[in-house]
């Protein structure tokens, strides 16, 4: 029986699942997508510091400056996301989150000056051998597996400078801020490309459908494991965070049906994947003990 922590965190992560199928229903490319999320998410994170919490967003310069920066990583990283969902389908975007480990294992000993962990490598090797077969088994969706390589490695380069702010600044300020750095290197870059006017060009479904993506599964998300932090462990969290391609490969098969169908190739080396990141996550729970 899961207890009221656990619930909630598969909840987060069952959300966080979702994402990936709503990035399909919504009928914008991606680059307006991640604008209105971040814009959005921006809105419901400062009424919840400034209204709910009463807190201020006042933070040193130098921090501010590393949280918009890494904010921006953040926002090429969905917008690699979702362009892979857009010219593939949910399925292919998912699986290629996997590859955040085998980048992080090789990313984080260079930024934490600390050797690397020939665990962490070994499954990574692991994953990348799934992915080329995902590659050369879904070669209709090789445009999409490149952009969702490019979204693993953003993403593991933001997890990774994201831990180096930990303590500069309230967890609140933090995704707030990460979130303002998103949306301003979006919206910079669509306006250095002349794409700025399609921001306004939103009909009553997609503005209904980024309003919850922004809070129900963008915001809250974010501002519930912050606080489940005081009942789990980081390692709890994490493992059960890779339960995020499982959700979401389920539903959008059960969604989307036929567009989302893929080889039997692909769901074992899938399998192995998710797998592999579990093993992982039990090899360095148990160093920690030792």
């Amino acid at each position: 029986m899961l207890s009221s922590s656990q619930f909630r965190l598969h909840l987060i992560v069952f959300l966080w699942g979702f994402t990936a199928i709503l990035g399909k229903l919504i009928e914008v490319d991606a680059m307006v997508l991640v604008f209105y999320r971040t814009l959005l998410a921006c809105g419901f994170l400062y009424f919840f510091i400034r209204f709910i919490k009463k807190q201020s967003l006042a933070v040193r310069k130098k921090t501010l400056l590393q949280l918009l920066a890494i904010g921006g990583v953040l926002g090429f990283h969905w917008l690699a996301f979702f362009t892979s969902i857009k010219i593939a389908n949910v399925s292919i975007a998912l699986s290629c989150l996997s590859l955040v480990t085998l980048f992080v294992s090789i990313i984080e000993p260079i930024v934490f000056k600390r050797k690397i962990d020939m665990v962490e490598l070994i499954i990574g090797l692991v994953i990348v051998a799934c992915i080329s077969l995902i590659f050369n088994t879904e070669i209709q969706h090789k445009e999409g597996i490149i952009y969702g390589i490019i979204c693993a490695f953003l993403g593991a380069i933001f997890t990774t400078l994201n831990g180096k702010m930990f303590g500069k600044a309230s967890s609140e300020n933090v995704i707030f801020y990460e979130m303002l750095g998103g949306w301003g290197i979006v919206a910079l870059f669509m306006l250095f490309a002349g794409d700025i006017t399609t921001v306004a060009q939103l009909d009553t479904y997609n503005t209904v459908l980024l309003l919850v993506l922004a809070s129900l599964f963008t915001a809250y998300p974010m501002l519930e494991s912050i606080k489940l932090m005081e009942y789990i462990s980081p390692f709890t969290l994490a493992l059960t965070v890779n339960l995020e391609p499982v959700y979401g490969i389920i539903l959008a098969f059960f969604i989307f049906g036929q567009s989302e169908h893929m080889s039997p190739i692909f769901y074992i080396a899938s399998l192995v994947m998710i797998l592999a990141i579990v093993v992982n996550g039990i090899i360095k729970a148990r160093r920690k003990k030792q």
